[in-house]
């Protein structure tokens, strides 16, 4: 399922195989389709034929209020409703946990919610997740856990974190016993836990050493609250007991320099809203740093958003053009600008990728992880 195949420091280069899509090559960015769809009018063709995407990201609360995972399941599963044929992973509902703290009670059994959409009662505990993600057909499913807000009281914390873990235990009795079925969407669905805490090292420890015989681990509940060196900080806390034979997974995280900085730290995976989110504001990235396409100093500016990006925007239009669809409020703005932002992000991977390959991760680390973060 996962090898690594070379390291330079903490960082490592791997490949991960699963039921769709071959072989994927790590350090990879999972691009977020949170209800089948890259918001901003970008298609699985998009992604697939334009943008270098190796995995896509989809949203098992959202999915399950509309069109409903039931839905899903008559359409063949997620990859043939979105015409998406490489690997997807889905999230658990767990992080609406903390996302939705106003509409919703957790206790031992699970969370009700009341949806976002129009106030009625949902419940979903681990078995619910479970059955969510089976019927969605993705090729990893996230195990259902409590994101909690940073800074948070010890005590909670840790009651959150053994909870957390009891539900784990349900979710691989459940994801077992649904990957069994004759009739299960994807019956090599994987499994990955969540490691949680807070920012707390001896209770992420702990939290990691329990759930250290599972498909992968992802690194949850962190860029909630906490500055970013704490964050780093819990990374770096947590590493050595994960195993080195399993995927790494930075939920959530982050800008260019969170992506390099996680991957010097052991990290293998991540994702983000961040780069199409900035896109719909007109918040571009380019190897100089980010810029705001919505400047007027770009009014008559006949370069491309990025002189050293080859993606299918700047190879085709201008700044100029570009600021002209925002200020003119045109859809194709938004649109250009997140297929800028993601194949800059699926690049981004390529080069850190490309450095391992070459032994020469540091010195692209020591270039890029804080001239990414300035403004052009």
């Amino acid at each position: 399922m996962f090898k690594v195949i070379k390291k330079e420091g903490k960082a490592r280069r791997g490949v991960f195989t699963c039921a769709h899509g071959g072989e994927v090559q790590t350090p990879v960015f999972m691009n977020v389709g949170t209800q089948a769809a890259i918001k901003g009018g970008v298609s699985a063709i998009d992604l697939k034929e334009r943008l270098g995407t190796q995995i896509e990201l989809s949203n098992t609360y959202h999915l399950h209020l509309r069109p409903g995972d039931d839905v899903v399941r008559q359409m063949g599963g997620l990859h043939k409703f979105m015409r998406w044929d490489g690997p997807i992973l889905t999230d658990s509902g767990g992080f609406q946990v903390f996302s939705l703290a106003g509409l919703r009670k957790i206790s031992e059994e699970g969370v009700t919610f009341a949806s976002h959409l129009d106030g009625h009662r949902i419940f979903m505990g681990p078995e619910e997740s479970m059955r969510i993600q089976s019927n969605l057909g993705s090729d990893i499913a996230m195990a259902f856990d409590e994101c909690v807000e940073n800074p948070a009281p010890y005590d909670y914390a840790k009651a959150s974190c053994e909870r957390t873990l009891r539900w784990l235990e349900r979710c691989k009795r459940e994801h077992d016993r649904l990957n069994a079925l004759p009739d299960t969407v994807n019956p090599g669905q994987m499994l990955f836990g969540i490691n949680q805490g807070a920012t707390y090292a001896d209770l992420r420890i702990w939290h990691m050493q329990q759930i250290a015989k599972l498909d992968g681990y992802a690194i949850g509940g962190l860029a909630v609250g906490e500055p970013t060196e704490v964050m780093y900080e819990i990374i770096d806390a947590v590493e050595p007991y994960m195993p080195a034979d399993k995927p790494r997974y930075l939920m959530g995280v982050g800008t260019p320099g969170n992506i390099i900085e996680g991957v010097a730290r052991g990290v293998d995976f991540f994702d983000c809203v961040m780069p199409a989110r900035n896109a719909r504001h007109g918040k571009l990235f380019t190897w100089r740093g980010t810029l705001n396409i919505k400047n007027a100093k770009y009014k008559l500016d006949e370069q491309p958003i990025d002189p050293e990006c080859d993606c299918p925007v700047c190879r085709n239009f201008s700044r100029a053009y570009l600021r002209h669809l925002f200020t003119a409020e045109e859809m194709l703005g938004m649109r250009l600008a997140v297929m800028h932002n993601l194949y800059f992000y699926n690049k981004l991977t390529q080069r850190i990728r490309d450095s391992l390959d070459a032994g020469e991760f540091e010195a692209f680390r020591e270039e890029c992880s804080k001239k990414l973060a300035e403004k052009v």
